[in-house]
């Protein structure tokens, strides 16, 4: 198991260096002069150039590539441009707020999608399956913005349930601000979730094995659940891998929508105001946060599945 984990931290490397040579080089190709955008049209020749060689932007490109990455293994991602703090320090501020979201959507969607789609598996073609189906076609549809938008409209606005912005101080506040927002991307998620969770279990239902369990008078409940569906989670965990990147990555717009920090509204922030600092650190981020989710799925796979170590 050890060498397996080895491996794929071997093979991640070439993937960090590449998602760090794309970000670089995006921003550079970007049209735009940083300074100027930091500075507004009333700077003087002076003054930019004074601000270009601050940032750096007269080095030759090798140079800046290698500041670059030597700045995100120091992690120092440099100074915002917009209000002066340091990059790191803002990400630091915001980077628990987006976690915290993307968890507590992950924990609710799972909760919710898994039983539904042992459900929707164990009454197959009935009302309850029918229903399950018709639920995973409403979640795939709705855009997760416009059921945010809905439901902030509804019961914050109009009920005053919730809080309209902000994201809470302590932990009670914290969640109490996070519900209305993780409810959101849950929604999908538990959607994606219970129709993966009833294919994957009808398709294990059908084995010889769970039909010799029940051959041998095994109840009911202990097929389903100890012989059905610890034999589907590979499937269900390779879902649930990909539901949250699509969280991480929904929660930008859910940030913007209920206005709760978090580095997906610093990142739009950033863009509106040219931040070019702050764009690099948050999509470094966001990227680092891909390839450390895909290395718990590998991790995942192996105590789920031992036959894939060594593979």
């Amino acid at each position: 198991m050890g060498r397996t984990l080895i491996m794929r931290l071997l093979d991640a490397i070439p993937t960090v260096f590449l998602v760090l040579a794309l970000v670089f080089f995006a921003m550079r190709i970007l049209p735009g002069d940083p300074a100027l955008a930091a500075l507004g049209d009333m700077a003087t020749a002076e003054q930019l150039a004074i601000l270009r060689e601050q940032m750096g932007l007269n080095d030759p490109l090798w140079l800046q590539f290698f500041n670059f990455i030597r700045g995100v293994f120091l992690l120092d991602f440099g100074t915002s441009t917009s209000n002066g703090r340091q990059v790191i320090q803002l990400i630091a501020y915001n980077l628990p707020y987006t976690i915290e979201l993307t968890l507590v959507a992950m924990l609710m969607g799972i909760l919710a999608g898994v039983p539904l789609g042992v459900m929707a598996a164990t009454n197959r073609n009935k009302l309850p399956d029918s229903g399950v189906r018709v639920f995973s076609l409403i979640g795939y549809a709705i855009p997760d913005f416009y059921l945010g938008a809905l439901l902030l409209i509804t019961f914050a606005l109009n009920l005053g349930w919730f809080p309209i912005n902000g994201g809470g101080d302590g932990f009670a506040d914290r969640m109490y601000h996070v519900f209305l927002p993780a409810l959101t991307l849950a929604f999908v998620k538990a959607a994606f979730i219970g129709r993966l969770t009833r294919t994957s279990l009808l398709e294990v239902l059908g084995k010889d094995f769970v039909r010799t369990a029940r051959a041998k008078g095994a109840k009911e409940s202990r097929v389903i659940y100890r012989h059905g569906l610890r034999n589907a989670l590979l499937p269900i965990t390779t879902g649930l891998g990909l539901s949250l990147l699509a969280t991480l990555s929904g929660s930008v717009a859910i940030e913007m929508v209920f206005n709760r920090p978090g580095v997906g509204k610093l990142l739009v922030n950033a863009i509106s105001e040219r931040d070019y600092a702050v764009i690099q650190g948050g999509v470094v981020v966001f990227a680092m946060f891909v390839v450390v989710i895909n290395l718990l799925m590998d991790l995942v796979y192996i105590i789920v599945d031992p036959r894939i170590r060594g593979k």
